[in-house]
This record gives structure tokens, C-alpha cells and sequence, in this order.
């Protein structure tokens, strides 16, 4: 581990912040690679939407059980034990009090000296005005990376995870059609609302967007451009081609579903030729 376990609390230097289901996992994954940057062992540490958006709250004690748990796993399946200051840690960060300013520093205080250190959460992209402005203020020297997905397929992938967490597969066509009356679709790919809200407080050399179908067309391509962005020396990763999450081939969105996504979503596709240009949009698939 690349691990300083007398490391000091400190903020992260990078973050990236969306968008749910738009390649922030492989962004993380790969990123992780690179020896100037230092990561948590687990992504999302979902500090500033814990703090401004009351109903990820109901979810976060999940998402951090399964997270220890999940790493527990890797050592057991490689019939290892965990080491004591990675123990150490999660203990630490997972023992109230949770989620204050103080905890998000202490979550990277073992980057060794010379690192800097990366949060990718994809629900920052959605925090409130009020959040976004915060942020600003907390974070005032930070970089941020949001990957812009085609809204309808964004839709789809996160149907298909929320389907497969909630252990549901719709029947029929109309139980398809009500599947995707549900808001969180259209939400978390907002651009239309989250995107000016970052605007009013970053400009091009804090925040970069990126396409999500440069992802698996030219990896080498995007991570060149992302560290040219953070500042950091070119990096030969490992397995940028690879897919962090396959789909579920057994859940096949009915046509007449994805008119309807297309249609909910019809406002998303001219707010983002108007905002990043048709070049830009292009490159989504």
C-alpha cells in the first residue's frame, strides 16, 4: 500500500464528480494507478452530498458497511490478512463522528508527502446551489472532472443497476414504462440544472468535462488529457480497456421504453449542443 499511516488530515487536491453511470469507477480505478495521486481504498467518500442532500443520507450507513466489507473480501479471497493500518483506518473512518469537516481530511491523511489525493463521489455533480458554493469556498484550489454521458443511455445503465440491486425484472412492456417514470432517472442526468451550477463557480481551468464515449474509443487519449489538466507526468496504466461493470444482458429496455426515456429527456440534448457544441456531444457514444 501506498500508505503513510502518521499522515496528517488534509483536503483533496482533485475530484471527480460525475456523472452516476458515466465512467467515474474506471476514472477512479485508473487514476488510483498513478503514483502522484493517492486514493481512499474505497471510492465515493460522499462527504459533501451527505452534508446538502438529506435523502442520500438514508443510504450512506449502506454504502459504507458494504465498502468495509467489500475489502475484507479481497483479502479473504486471496487468503490474506488485512493489514493493520488499513484496519486501523476504516475503523477510524467509519466510527462517529462521521461526515464533519475534520472526517473528510482525516479520510486522506495517510497520502504519503509529494502525493495528492483524489475524491470521486458522482453525486457531488448534484448537489444543491447552496452546495456547489460551498464547495467553492471549501475546496478554494481544487480540480474537479465530470463526464458527460448521452442522457438516454445514462438512464438505462442506471435502470438496469437499480433493477439488479432491487432484485426486479419487469414482466411487461408496461411495467417497463412505468420503470422509467421514475424521477431518480431523469435526476441524476440533469445536466440542464447541475452543469450552470458548477459554471458559476469554475471555469475551464478548474473543471474539466469530458464525453464518456472518448472512454472507450481513445483511453489512452482521455487519461493524457486529464493529467495534462491535473498536472501530472504522463503514467503507463494498466487495463484502461477493460469494462469496470458489465451490463446485464438479461435486461433488454423495450423500445417503446427508451422513446419514452428519449422523449422525458428531449430538453438534456439541446441544453448540451448549446452549451458544449454538437463536436462535444458528438463523442458520447
Amino acid at each position: 500500500m501506498n500508505w503513510d499511516p502518521n499522515g496528517k488530515p488534509r483536503k483533496p487536491d482533485f475530484l471527480g464528480i460525475g456523472a452516476q453511470k458515466a465512467g467515474t469507477t474506471w476514472l477512479s480505478q485508473m487514476l488510483g494507478q498513478h503514483p502522484q495521486i493517492w486514493t481512499p481504498p474505497f471510492k465515493e467518500v460522499q462527504f459533501f452530498n451527505h452534508r446538502f442532500v438529506e435523502e442520500h443520507r438514508q443510504w450512506l450507513p449502506w454504502h459504507y458497511k458494504r465498502a468495509k466489507l467489500n475489502l475484507q473480501k479481497r483479502y479473504d479471497a486471496k487468503g490474506e490478512d488485512m493489514p493493520e493500518e488499513l484496519g486501523n483506518y476504516l475503523e477510524r473512518v467509519t466510527r462517529e463522528p462521521m461526515f464533519t469537516n475534520h472526517w473528510y481530511k482525516t479520510v486522506f491523511a495517510p497520502a504519503p508527502e509529494g502525493t495528492r489525493t483524489l475524491d470521486v463521489t458522482p453525486e457531488y455533480s448534484t448537489l444543491p446551489a447552496e452546495g456547489v458554493d460551498f464547495v467553492a469556498k471549501f475546496l478554494p484550489e481544487a480540480k474537479f472532472i465530470y463526464i458527460i454521458r448521452h442522457p438516454v443511455d445514462r438512464a438505462i445503465s442506471q435502470l438496469k443497476m437499480n433493477l439488479v440491486r432491487g432484485r426486479r425484472k419487469p414482466a411487461s412492456v408496461e411495467d417497463w414504462l412505468a420503470e422509467v417514470e421514475d424521477p431518480v432517472l431523469t435526476d441524476r442526468g440533469d445536466y440542464q440544472t447541475y452543469v450552470p451550477r458548477w459554471n458559476a463557480h469554475f471555469g475551464p481551468d478548474r473543471l474539466l468535462y469530458l464525453p464518456f464515449g472518448l472512454i472507450a474509443r481513445d483511453p489512452l487519449g482521455v487519461l493524457r488529457k486529464v493529467e495534462t489538466f491535473l498536472g501530472l507526468e504522463a503514467h503507463d496504466y494498466r487495463d484502461m480497456g477493460k469494462k469496470v461493470f458489465a451490463s446485464d444482458r438479461s435486461l433488454s429496455v423495450p423500445d417503446v421504453a427508451r422513446a419514452r426515456l428519449r422523449e422525458k429527456l428531449e430538453p438534456q440534448f439541446d441544453f448540451l449542443d448549446q452549451t458544449f457544441g454538437k463536436e462535444f456531444t458528438a463523442q458520447f457514444r
